[in-house]
C-alpha cells in the first residue's frame, strides 16, 4: 500500500509546481495577426500605383495595433506586388480598414488591379531584425 501512496503524493507535487508556473499562452503575448495580399497590377498603372503605395503604407505603419506593413514585388514579374501586414490582432486591422485613409487608397487603386488574392495566415514564428 506504500507504492499508491508515493505515486499520490509525486502526483500532487508535480500538479503544484506545474500549476505555480505560468501557462504558455500566458507567458507569451497574443500570437500577430497576418494578412497577405497578393495583387496583380496593370502595367500602365504600376508606377502610380506604388507611388500610392508607399506612401499610405509610410502612414499606414503609424496606426495603432500595425506591427509591419511590408510591399514587395515578385522578382520575375514586377506586376504582382504583395502585401505582408502584420497587426496586433484581428480588430487592429478591422480598425485600420475603418480608416478614411484605407478607403480612399482603395478606392483610388482599385482600377489599377486586374486581380487580388486575400490570405489570413496562422502565425507559427516570427525572427526579425530591425531594417
Amino acid at each position: 500500500m506504500r507504492k499508491p501512496a508515493v505515486l499520490a503524493t509525486a502526483v500532487a507535487a508535480l500538479f503544484i509546481s506545474l500549476s505555480s508556473q505560468p501557462t504558455l499562452a500566458q507567458s507569451q503575448s497574443p500570437a500577430p495577426y497576418v494578412n497577405l495580399i497578393e495583387l496583380v497590377i496593370i502595367p500602365s498603372e504600376l508606377p502610380k500605383f506604388l507611388e500610392t503605395a508607399k506612401e499610405n503604407a509610410a502612414a499606414f505603419i503609424k496606426e495603432p495595433g500595425v506591427r509591419e506593413f511590408n510591399i514587395t514585388q515578385l522578382a520575375s514579374n514586377p506586376n504582382h506586388i504583395v502585401f505582408y501586414e502584420v497587426y496586433d490582432n484581428e480588430a487592429a486591422l478591422t480598425a485600420h480598414r475603418s480608416t478614411d485613409r484605407y478607403k480612399k487608397f482603395k478606392a483610388g487603386t482599385e482600377n489599377m488591379i486586374a486581380d487580388r488574392n486575400l490570405r489570413v495566415m496562422a502565425s507559427v514564428v516570427f525572427h526579425s531584425k530591425d531594417h
